[in-house]
Formats: structure tokens, C-alpha cells, sequence
């Protein structure tokens, strides 16, 4: 099992490779931001613990990142003891979160659980809303209408941007991820792409695409798939 780890000082680096070396773990490391994300994409860890303070992306961003197009475990390792850095980490999509110093027991049972939830909540191939029902393998949609499922027709970008929200599940996926991740770090500012491609979503997908219940706008930060659908207006 890959762990990737993200902190910027090296003894806490080098304490926690050697932890979890002995465990069994393969263990990747990364001392920015930045580094952390390359990594991931580049090594598709199991699990990623990470610290707050960081250089070039803070560890809140480097959350965001992740889940603009993962769902690994992600497991805050930080000094940080306030409730705010604790409820902000987790609202941007962490796992866990442990403070330090910590115990090393206590942080080996927490990722155990974490991988053992992961290992029984892993991605579907299938993921059914409304009268939508999508293979993520087969890259496929199709919808009910009477009864009968008919294929929906998405172009590849639309594709992309649906997969994304539905590896995430009630997840903010933040408008820079989306971009960053259907079209390059070099179009982050470039929003009006999403509005566009989500209205044509929503036109194929919603059954009321002018009240989306399953696509939804986060005003001002990005969007979320909601399987269980919800009323709510969407520009």
C-alpha cells in the first residue's frame, strides 16, 4: 500500500517513513504543496497524510486539489490545535485529522480505519440518480423516459466534468480543480468554460435543468454532485 506524505520538515518526514516502512508501508514523500499534488497525480497513493503549513499550496489547497479528482483517504497531520483549522480541513474534504505530537499507535490505528473504509466504500462502476444511470467503465449514459433507458450522447469534455463530480460524491469540487483537471493549470481563471458546459449538463441529465437537484452551483467556490438529489437554483 502507497502512502504518500507531505510536511515540510524533514524529521517528521524522515520519523514517518521509517514508521511506516517497518509496517509494510511504501512510502512517498513530498515537502511542498505543489510536490504533494505532482505526486499524487503522477503515483495514485492509497492514502495521503499531509500537513497544514506548507510552502508554494497550503495543505487546505492541497485538499482541494485532491478532490477536484480523487477520493483517496486524506489524513491531516498538523500542530495546528484549533477547532477552526480542524473544521476547515475537513469542510475542504479531509478524512481525519491528528495533531502533533502524536501517538505513533494511535496514528497507525487511524489509518488502518481509514483504509479499511476506504476498501469497503470503493468507487462503483456503476452510479445511478434520478432517472440517470452512468457506467464509469464503459464511459456510458443513459436515462429513463417511459420506462425504456436511452443512451445519452456527452462530448468528451462533458464527460470529463461529470466524472469528475461523480468520483466525489457530496464533495465542493472547486471550480479551479475542474479546470485544472479537464483542461490544464493554465486556463484556472478561464470559469466561464464550466458555466457553459454545466448549463449543457444539466440540459441532458436534470429533470428541471433551471432547478438543478443533482448537479449543483456552490456560489462564489465550485460544484457538487448530490446523488440523493435537492431542490436548489443554479445560474
Amino acid at each position: 500500500m502507497k502512502v504518500l506524505i507531505a510536511d515540510d520538515d524533514p524529521q517528521i518526514l524522515r520519523a514517518l517513513r521509517i514508521l511506516l516502512t517497518a509496517r509494510g508501508y511504501h512510502v512517498l514523500t513530498a515537502r511542498t504543496g505543489a510536490e504533494a499534488l505532482s505526486v499524487a497525480v503522477d503515483q495514485h497513493p492509497d492514502l495521503v497524510m499531509l500537513d497544514l503549513g506548507m510552502p508554494e499550496l497550503n495543505g487546505i489547497e492541497v485538499i482541494e486539489g485532491l478532490r477536484g479528482w480523487t477520493s483517496v483517504p486524506i489524513l491531516v497531520v498538523s500542530g495546528r490545535t484549533g477547532s477552526g483549522d480542524k473544521v476547515d480541513a475537513l469542510d475542504a474534504g479531509a478524512d481525519d485529522y491528528v495533531t502533533k505530537p502524536f501517538a505513533a499507535d494511535e496514528l497507525l490505528a487511524r489509518i488502518r480505519a481509514l483504509t479499511r473504509r476506504q476498501s469497503t466504500t470503493a468507487d462503483e462502476p456503476t452510479v445511478t440518480f434520478g432517472d440517470v444511470t452512468v457506467d464509469l467503465a464503459a464511459h456510458q449514459v443513459t436515462r429513463r423516459d417511459g420506462g425504456e433507458a436511452h443512451p445519452v450522447r456527452l462530448t468528451p469534455t462533458e464527460w470529463q466534468i461529470l466524472e469528475v463530480l461523480l468520483r466525489n460524491p457530496r464533495r465542493l469540487v472547486t471550480r479551479q480543480s475542474l479546470l485544472t483537471q479537464v483542461w490544464g493549470p493554465q486556463f484556472t481563471t478561464d470559469t466561464g468554460y464550466l458555466r457553459l458546459y454545466l448549463s449543457q449538463l444539466r440540459k441532458k441529465l436534470e429533470p428541471e435543468p433551471s432547478r438543478p437537484r443533482y448537479l449543483l452551483t456552490e456560489p462564489g467556490m465550485g460544484y457538487r454532485f448530490t446523488p440523493d438529489g435537492a431542490d436548489a437554483d443554479a445560474p
